[in-house]
């Protein structure tokens, strides 16, 4: 194997007269080290160890990123591949529903059936890339485990019997099929 000094002397880095200069020196150091018991500390070889050590932290810091990435991409396709397996056909479609996506009021037309087992929490809206889908109860909450985000509209219900004493609409009924 050849020496680092050598490696230089080949490149023409450094000259004969410099390496051999350099030699003597370290020759001095070690020697005097011995005498006196001092322990030799190469800075070179603790400057290598550092950064060894820096780069195995950059290299554990991105392989966490690179799965953090992939598992949001699994997440993503499981929710897609949930929502395509168990949408509801809703083509006949002739009541306007509406919900909020974001900030945004959109429209879904729905039929009759749909729109009070959409109102009764016994399916879910649920947003699929750019469209909205109807999906069971029990789906919609698999895929709220998964991203809450993806589910727009699933009611629960809401029990009526409690009500408070000091409550001044106590008399009055909310119809459940209010629309807005």
């Amino acid at each position: 194997m050849i020496s680092l000094q050598e490696q230089l002397l080949k490149a023409g880095m450094v000259d004969k007269k410099k390496a051999k200069q350099l030699n003597q020196e370290k020759r001095k150091q070690v020697k005097q080290a011995k005498a006196t018991g001092q322990v030799i500390v190469d800075e070179s070889k603790e400057a290598a160890k550092r950064a060894l050590a820096e780069k195995v932290e950059r290299d554990r810091e991105l392989n966490r990123q690179r799965q953090a990435e992939a598992d949001k991409k699994a997440i993503k396709a499981q929710i897609i591949q949930l929502i395509t397996l168990n949408k509801i056909d809703r083509r006949r479609g002739e009541i306007a529903y509406q919900f909020t996506d974001g900030k945004k009021i959109k429209k879904l037309y729905v039929d009759a059936l749909l729109q009070t087992q959409l109102i009764k929490g016994v399916i879910a809206l649920v947003k699929l890339r750019d469209g909205y889908e109807l999906v069971p109860a029990a789906i919609a909450d698999k895929i709220a485990q998964r991203d809450d985000s993806a589910v727009l509209v699933h009611n629960t219900k809401v029990s009526n019997d409690a009500v408070e004493e000091d409550d001044p609409y106590a008399a009055y009924q909310i119809p459940d099929d209010l629309m807005w």
